[in-house]
């Protein structure tokens, strides 16, 4: 049921067993975070093809995976929607009524594709949605320093598989490469999807400095911990992914 999923397909079942491991590691490391509160909710904000709620959901009384795309909740909901206390809903759906209501609220690998606006604005919805004493757990791509060398290999060789989409990643040129090895920011590019909703624009991963989702969530939320996989006593140097693990400010 997990591997229906269209990220899981691309991602923990992907035959590179370069990607698998990466991804494999940051679902391992986000169960870990979540823990398990029998009692409590747990809420995915940007939950994809479902694949974490699916994971986590025998944890919590009550899981939902919240998404802005229609079609993936809709996909979503004919896949999982007969867990046990699982539901899925549109994130402009998480009304007032939905204020502290969570004690876990994860966000992964979201907040990268947010324009400036948006994602301060997701990062402050974050921080509404979480009970007092509960946990907000963020994770994003690391796309800067070292780790960009490596990420991109493996997706030139991933593209050259024919795997997944990696053949129509986001290519740097020499002085972008350059600069965001050296941590220096670079102009990002936004792209614009069509739905029967109407369109919306987002970023890819190029350009992105998860820096700046650690300052951002700094200003509203109190972050307790940064973490880094798959290799977390390594830092940010060599991993794929930055955790930020944080608390509602009082």
């Amino acid at each position: 049921m997990i591997g229906d999923g269209h990220y899981a397909r691309k991602q923990l079942h992907c035959p590179s067993r370069v990607v698998s491991w990466s991804h494999g590691s940051r679902f391992d490391l986000a169960l870990r975070l979540a823990g398990s509160d029998p009692g409590g909710r747990l809420l995915d904000y940007g939950c994809g093809d479902g694949t974490f709620v699916a994971m986590v959901h025998e944890r919590f009384a009550e899981t939902r995976g919240a998404d802005a795309e229609p079609g993936q909740v809709e996909t979503c909901r004919q896949r999982l929607g007969s867990l046990r206390g699982v539901s899925f809903s549109l994130t402009s759906e998480l009304g007032p009524a939905e204020t502290a209501r969570w004690q876990v609220v994860t966000c992964m690998e979201v907040l990268e594709h947010c324009l400036e606006d948006e994602r301060r604005r997701v990062i402050a919805e974050l921080a509404r949605l979480c009970a007092p004493g509960g946990r907000v757990i963020i994770s994003v791509p690391i796309e800067t320093g070292p780790s960009l060398l490596g990420k991109q290999f493996v997706r030139a060789l991933a593209g050259l598989r024919g795997l997944g989409d990696y053949a129509h990643r986001e290519r740097y040129s020499p002085s972008e490469m350059l600069r965001s090895l050296a941590g220096v920011p670079i102009r990002r590019d936004v792209h614009t999807d069509v739905k029967p909703t109407g369109s919306f624009s987002f970023h890819g991963h190029k350009g992105f400095d998860w820096r700046v989702v650690d300052r951002e969530a700094g200003e509203r939320l109190s972050i307790e911990r940064r973490m880094f996989s798959p290799l977390r006593w390594t830092g940010p140097v060599i991993n794929s992914q930055a955790w930020l693990i944080c608390r509602p400010r009082a």
